[in-house]
C-alpha cells in the first residue's frame, strides 16, 4: 500500500498568471526611467494597441480584407521583434534595431500603398517584389524568434519546393515557378500568406486568446481550479482526477497545451507530489490534460477555427461535432488515474480541506455566464466574431458582481497586454502556415501528395491512417498545433477522404495526432513545461505522457470508422450503441493500460481487454458483441479471482488469531 506522503493543511486553489508589464510599471512608478523601462513601455502599448484594435474592429467591422491582415501580421512582427532579440537570452542590439527598422519601412509601404499592391496583383511591380520579399523574410524570422528553426525551415522548404520544383523526385516534381510569380502568389492578394490561416487568426483566433485572457484576470481561472478540487478531490485519485479536470476547463479558454500547462500545473504537480504520486506521473497526467484542453469544446485550440473556415462549417456545429470524442478523451485519462490510484491503494483528500464545489458554483459560477453568452450567440446566429467581442465586454461586467473578482481599468488594461502577448506565437506560426497554403495552391501539391501517400498505403484504409497519423505526430514536432494541422489539412486530409473517410472526421484525425504530438518526443514541449515543473527526466515525462494519453492516438481511429461519434451519419440509435460501448471500451482500455480491474489482472487478461476494447469500437454488431462477451468474460473472471483471494486472506488472518 502506498501512503499518502503529507498532509493538506491548506488548499490554495488561486491560478496565478504573469503580471502584464503595465502592471509592473503601475507598482514601481517611483523608480528612475531608463531604456530597459522605456522599451518596456513601447511595447506595452503596442501590445494593448493591438487587442484594442481586434476589439474595435470586432464590434464595429474590420478593414479591407487585406488591409486588416497585413495590419494584424504587421502589427504582430513589430511587437515579437521588440520582444524576442535576434539571439535567444542576449540583449537586444544591432541586428535587431536594423530589423525593426526594415519591419517600420515595410509597414509604411504595405500601408500607405495598400490598394495599389492589389490593384497590381497579377502584374506585380518591381518595388513590389523587394517588399514582398523582405515582408516573406521578416515573417519567417518571426517564427524562427517564437516557434523555434523548425518551423521557419519548413517554411523556407515550401518557398524552395515553389522555385526549383523541377529538380524534386518522381510524382512531386513540378515545372517550378518565377520568382516574381511567387512572391506576387503570396503577397499581393488572399492566396498566400493572408489566406484562410491569417484570416483566422485575425478575425477570430486572436479575440478569444484575448477573451481567455479577460476571463482568467477576473478569476475564471481560479473558479475553474476550485470547482474540479471541490468536485473530485476527495474521490479515489482525488488530486490528480482535479488535476484533470482544473486543466480541462482551463484550457478551454486558453487552446494552448504548454501555457495551459504553466498555468494549472504550477498548482496541480507540487500537490500531486505531496500526496505521494511520483514526479513523473504528477508531470505526465498535466501535459496530457492541459494538451486535451485544445480538444475540449466550447472554446478550443485555434487549429478548430481554422477547420470550421475550410470544412464551411459554422464553429458552434463544429464544437458539437468535436463534443463526444472530448469527452472519450478525458474520460479514458480519469479511469487511467481511477485504476493508477486503486492499484497503489490511494486516497483523496479529505473532504474539509477542500473548497466546497457547490458554494463555489453559488460564489463564483457568474465567471462561466461569458463563456455561456458565447455560445448562446453563436447558437443564435452571431458570428464567432460579434460573439467573442460580447464575452469580452460580459467577463468586464459579470466580474463586478463581487468585489474580490472586479476588474478594474488596471486589470482591463493588463488583460489586453497579455491577451497581445499569449497571442504573438500563434499569429507568426499562421503566418508561416500561411506560406505553406500558398505553395500548395500554386504547386498543386495537395493533389500529388494524396495520390504518393495512398500509392503508398496500397489502398489500404489502415495502413493510410497509420501512416497519416505518424506523419501528423512527425509534423507537429517543435511546432503549434496550428501550424501543424494546417500542413496536414491541405496535404494529408484530402487523401484520407479519397479513401472514404468522411470530410468532417478526416479533419478531425489529423487534427487530434497534431495536437497529440505536444506529448512525442523528441520535442515535446507540452511534456517538457511540466517537466520542468515537476523537476521529473523530459525524456521519460514524455514517453510516459504518451502513455497515460494513449486514448488520444486511440480515438482518432474509432471516429475514422465510425463518424457516428462526431453527429456524422446515422440515427438516435446507432448514436447511442456508438456511443454506449465506445466509454465501455474506455473503461477497459483504461484498465489494460494501468493493469488494474477489480484488482491486479495479469498478462493475459491485460491483452484480453485490449481486445475487447478494440472490438467494441470497430463498426459492425459482431464485433459489439463479440467485445462485450469478451467484456463480461472478464469481468466474471475478476469476481471469481478477487473471492478466491479474499477467501484465502480471510483464511489465513484466521489462522493466525488460532496460532
Amino acid at each position: 500500500m502506498v501512503a499518502q506522503s503529507a498532509t493538506v493543511h491548506k488548499i490554495d486553489t488561486k491560478v496565478k498568471q504573469k503580471p502584464a508589464y503595465v502592471e509592473e510599471l503601475w507598482n514601481s512608478r517611483k523608480e528612475k526611467w531608463n531604456k530597459t523601462r522605456i522599451l518596456m513601455s513601447i511595447i506595452a502599448l503596442l501590445a494593448i494597441g493591438l487587442s484594442v484594435f481586434h476589439v474595435y474592429t470586432a464590434g464595429f467591422g474590420t478593414l479591407s480584407s487585406w488591409q486588416h491582415r497585413s495590419v494584424h501580421v504587421l502589427w504582430t512582427i513589430l511587437l515579437i521583434f521588440l520582444l524576442f532579440p535576434f539571439k535567444k537570452g542576449k540583449k537586444f542590439g544591432i541586428i535587431d534595431i536594423l530589423i525593426i527598422l526594415v519591419t517600420v519601412i515595410t509597414a509604411g509601404y504595405m500601408l500607405i500603398d495598400a490598394e495599389g499592391i492589389q490593384s497590381r496583383q497579377g502584374n506585380i511591380s518591381s518595388i513590389d517584389v523587394i517588399f514582398g520579399t523582405f515582408f516573406i523574410a521578416l515573417i519567417l524570422e518571426a517564427t524562427r524568434r517564437t516557434n523555434g528553426i523548425l518551423m521557419a525551415a519548413i517554411g523556407v522548404f515550401f518557398l524552395g519546393y515553389i522555385l526549383f520544383g523541377q529538380y524534386f523526385p518522381g510524382a512531386l516534381a513540378h515545372p517550378g515557378v518565377r520568382y516574381e510569380k511567387m512572391i506576387d502568389h503570396m503577397f499581393s492578394g488572399t492566396l498566400g500568406i493572408f489566406s484562410e490561416p491569417i484570416y483566422v487568426s485575425s478575425t477570430v483566433l486572436i479575440l478569444f486568446v484575448i477573451f481567455g485572457s479577460f476571463l482568467m484576470k477576473s478569476g475564471g481561472g481560479q473558479f475553474f481550479t476550485d470547482f474540479a478540487f471541490g468536485l473530485f478531490g476527495n474521490k479515489t485519485g482525488g488530486p490528480a482526477l482535479s488535476a484533470v479536470g482544473s486543466s480541462a476547463l482551463v484550457g478551454t479558454i486558453t487552446g494552448n497545451g504548454a501555457a495551459n500547462a504553466a498555468i494549472t500545473g504550477g498548482f496541480t504537480i507540487p500537490l500531486m507530489k505531496k500526496l505521494g504520486y511520483s514526479k513523473r506521473f504528477a508531470a505526465s497526467l498535466e501535459a496530457v490534460s492541459s494538451q486535451g484542453g485544445q480538444i475540449m469544446p466550447p472554446i478550443m485550440g485555434a487549429s478548430v477555427f481554422i477547420m470550421a473556415e475550410t470544412l464551411g462549417i459554422p464553429y458552434i456545429q463544429l464544437a458539437l461535432y468535436a463534443l463526444v470524442p472530448a469527452l472519450i478523451y478525458f474520460f479514458i485519462v480519469g479511469a487511467v488515474v481511477y485504476f493508477h490510484a486503486k492499484r497503489l491503494e490511494m486516497k483523496g483528500i479529505p473532504k474539509e480541506k477542500l473548497p466546497s464545489a457547490s458554494r463555489v458554483l453559488l460564489r463564483q459560477g457568474y465567471l462561466f455566464l461569458p463563456i455561456l453568452i458565447i455560445i448562446g450567440l453563436m447558437v443564435y446566429g452571431y458570428s464567432p466574431m460579434k460573439a467573442g467581442f460580447f464575452g469580452i465586454l460580459a467577463a468586464i461586467l459579470l466580474s463586478w458582481i463581487r468585489k474580490a473578482t472586479r476588474m478594474k481599468l488596471l486589470d482591463v488594461v493588463a488583460a489586453l497586454e497579455n491577451g497581445a502577448r499569449s497571442a504573438l506565437t500563434v499569429i507568426a506560426a499562421c503566418a508561416t502556415a500561411g506560406i505553406i497554403v500558398g505553395a500548395v495552391s500554386i504547386t498543386g501539391l495537395g493533389i500529388t501528395f494524396s495520390r504518393f501517400v495512398i500509392d503508398l498505403a496500397g489502398g489500404s484504409l489502415l495502413l493510410l491512417l497509420i501512416l497519416i497519423g505518424i506523419a501528423s505526430i512527425i509534423m507537429g514536432m517543435g511546432m503549434p498545433t496550428v501550424s501543424a494541422y494546417v500542413i496536414l489539412a491541405v496535404l494529408a486530409a484530402p487523401a484520407l477522404i479519397q479513401l472514404g473517410i468522411n470530410e468532417v472526421a478526416a479533419h478531425m484525425f489529423v487534427f487530434y495526432f497534431g495536437v497529440m504530438s505536444g506529448l512525442t518526443p523528441p520535442v515535446a514541449i507540452t511534456a517538457y513545461t511540466t517537466a520542468g515543473i515537476a523537476g521529473s527526466d523530459p525524456l521519460k515525462t514524455s514517453m510516459y505522457s504518451m502513455r497515460i494519453g494513449m486514448g488520444g492516438f486511440f480515438i482518432p481511429f474509432i471516429f475514422a470508422y465510425n463518424p457516428v461519434l462526431l453527429m456524422q451519419g446515422g440515427d438516435t440509435v446507432d448514436m447511442t450503441i456508438a456511443i454506449s460501448t465506445a466509454f465501455l471500451s474506455c473503461v477497459l482500455f483504461a484498465g489494460a493500460l494501468e493493469d488494474y480491474f477489480l484488482g491486479r489482472l495479469g498478462a493475459l487478461k491485460r491483452i484480453l481487454m485490449f481486445i475487447s476494447a478494440v472490438l467494441l469500437v470497430v463498426p459492425g454488431i459482431l464485433g459489439d458483441l463479440v467485445g462485450l462477451a469478451l467484456a463480461i468474460g472478464i469481468f466474471i473472471w475478476q469476481k471469481k479471482s478477487n473471492g478466491n483471494k479474499l477467501a484465502e486472506t480471510t483464511e489465513e488472518k484466521k489462522l493466525s488469531k488460532v496460532r
